[in-house]
């Protein structure tokens, strides 16, 4: 796979049925490596390791339902109130990030109300805060730590 503009990361990766696995620690399983998997991946082990979120707080695959079709965000990371905290989108690093990107995380958001969006291909990240007084999103250059505020 792909070196990615992220923390080198240790994984448990094997072939099941002529096909690569890799062991999520959140889901607790083995989940088929494509590129966009290695991605978020790497996010994961980027969140917990360098920012501090604890693993218990975060969510895979979580569904959601908008406008009558089920949806799923790649990464939601909770506060300790259990509340949306964050909304991670992850993209194959081949795919290029687009106003697409992040109109798709914002409608996630419409529903989940979490501070902020990360948008990420594993080369490019774009970390946003949501002000919800005057409806928008800031950039930011990097996300805050566990606990922080930016």
């Amino acid at each position: 796979m792909q070196v990615l503009n992220l923390p080198a990361c240790e994984f448990k990766i094997k072939n099941r049925e002529n096909k690569s696995v890799i062991f999520d620690m959140i889901r607790k399983k083995y989940v088929r490596l494509t590129p966009e998997e290695w991605v978020r991946q790497h996010v994961i082990h980027f969140l917990i390791n360098e920012k501090k979120y604890p693993s218990s707080l975060m969510a895979v695959e979580k569904k959601m339902t908008f406008n009558k079709l089920v949806k799923r965000t790649d990464i939601l990371v909770f506060n300790q109130k259990g509340l949306p905290e964050i909304i991670v989108e992850c993209k194959a690093p081949t795919v290029k990030i687009t106003q697409a990107s992040f109109d798709q995380i914002a409608r996630y958001n419409l529903k989940l109300n979490a501070h902020y969006l990360f948008v990420t291909n594993g080369m490019a990240h774009y970390y946003c805060m949501i002000d919800p007084q005057n409806e928008c999103y800031h950039f930011l250059k990097e996300l805050p730590k566990y606990g922080t505020n930016s």
